[in-house]
């Protein structure tokens, strides 16, 4: 990974995402890469645009400076303008992998996922 959080990899077994001080979004995102083998945070599930301004508070205070999004959810143009509005920036589409093998082989499959550049505050 190209960013390590280190409060997720400190994290005690049972802490809750409150308490490891990362928003749970971004934590899945991170530990989603980590196990696919992305260079980046990918999320690969919906995001609740209430949930962006926290994501990207802990995005800048973790150090987290590029993300991307491979979740197909309906609504994502909306999200994506959210993330823009709010200081990022869309560089385009890219290929991460997916977070688990087909069955019968240890490849992750690539899928297309648009990459986000955090700007600062």
């Amino acid at each position: 990974m190209k960013y390590t959080i280190e409060a997720i990899e400190n994290a005690k077994p049972g802490m809750r995402w409150e308490e490891i001080g990362c928003h749970w979004t971004l934590g899945q995102a991170y530990l989603y890469s980590k196990e696919a083998g992305n260079d980046l945070p990918n999320f690969a599930e919906v995001i609740w645009d209430y949930d962006i301004e926290a994501i990207l508070a802990d995005c800048r205070k973790l150090g987290v400076k590029e993300f991307t999004i491979s979740s197909t959810f309906s609504s994502l143009i909306e999200t994506i303008a959210k993330f823009e509005e709010l200081g990022c920036t869309l560089d385009g589409i890219v290929k991460v992998k997916e977070r688990y093998t087909r069955f019968g082989s240890d490849e992750h499959a690539l899928i297309p996922a648009f990459k986000m550049t955090v700007r600062e505050a």
